[in-house]
Order: structure tokens, then C-alpha cells, then sequence
């Protein structure tokens, strides 16, 4: 079967995959957007274990305050190149994981990678970052994190 241009594009859009990796997963799942993720999920998996020896020696300080200034948060989260931690997608992932971290009462790394995504209760933490393991073609890591609250 052929692969519809439109989801093509559409799928390209959503996820930010190459469209190398995009029109594979589509000509494997007969143009089905959804299991086309699902698909792309399963590769970043997989990609994430390939690469998660790989040295980490770049990346970002993320930080996040809550509206009522009572709640804020740093993490440290690491790649391979600053080519990587220097790209938007790099820095809206460290975004969106220091806010979890603020929402989220995690004492360890493994215990917030494991924590449902505040934005999408079909993901964990630790499927964002083997989505962008998969987008970057780089090993990601979060490293540290902490949380504070008045009064806490």
C-alpha cells in the first residue's frame, strides 16, 4: 500500500519524527495514524536502551514556578551534544518535565520517570523522553531534580 502524503505530513507534524522514520511506521501500519505512534513509541523504546550508555555530558537547568509562587522546581537534563540541548524541543521536554516535578511529589528519578504525564495520563515521564531519544537520535537523560514548597 501506498503511503497517504497527507497523514504523512500529518504524522511528521504531530510527532516531529523524521519523515524517514514517519512514512516507515505508516507503510508498516497500512497509513493507520494511531498505531503509527504506538509504532514510533515501541522504536523509542527500543532506542532509548540502545543508546543509554552513551556519555551525557551536555544538556540544560529547567526550572519551573507555580502561578501562586508557592511551588517551584529545577531538574538537570542531560544529552550527548549541545547541538541537542540547544534545540527548542530539548528545552520545551525540560519545560514540561520540571513543571511534573512541581505537580508531582517524586522522591527519586526513577519514581518521577515512572509518574503518569500531567498533560497525557496515556504517558509516563519516561516516555517522553525515549520519544525524544527517538526524535534526537540521542541518549537523554534526567538526571536530578528538586522541589520546593512553602512551608514544606
Amino acid at each position: 500500500m501506498a503511503v497517504d502524503f497527507g497523514k504523512l505530513k500529518q504524522l511528521r507534524e504531530e510527532t516531529g519524527i523524521s519523515f524517514s522514520l514517519c512514512k516507515r511506521a505508516l507503510d508498516e501500519t497500512n497509513n493507520d495514524i494511531e498505531a503509527s505512534k504506538k509504532k514510533m513509541s515501541e522504536w523509542g523504546a527500543k532506542k532509548a536502551t540502545e543508546k543509554s550508555d552513551r556519555s551525557t555530558d551536555q544538556g540544560g537547568i529547567f526550572s519551573y514556578v507555580h502561578h501562586n509562587r508557592k511551588i517551584a522546581s529545577l531538574i538537570e537534563l542531560l544529552s550527548e551534544t549541545d547541538f541537542v540541548s540547544g534545540n527548542a524541543e530539548f528545552q520545551k521536554l525540560g519545560n514540561e518535565i520540571a513543571m511534573q516535578v512541581a505537580t508531582v511529589r517524586a522522591e527519586t528519578v526513577e519514581q518521577l520517570l515512572e509518574s503518569i504525564y500531567i498533560r497525557d495520563a496515556s504517558k509516563k515521564i519516561s516516555d517522553l523522553i525515549k520519544d525524544a531519544v527517538l526524535k534526537f537520535g540521542e541518549n537523554i537523560k534526567l538526571s536530578r531534580f528538586v522541589r520546593w514548597e512553602i512551608g514544606a
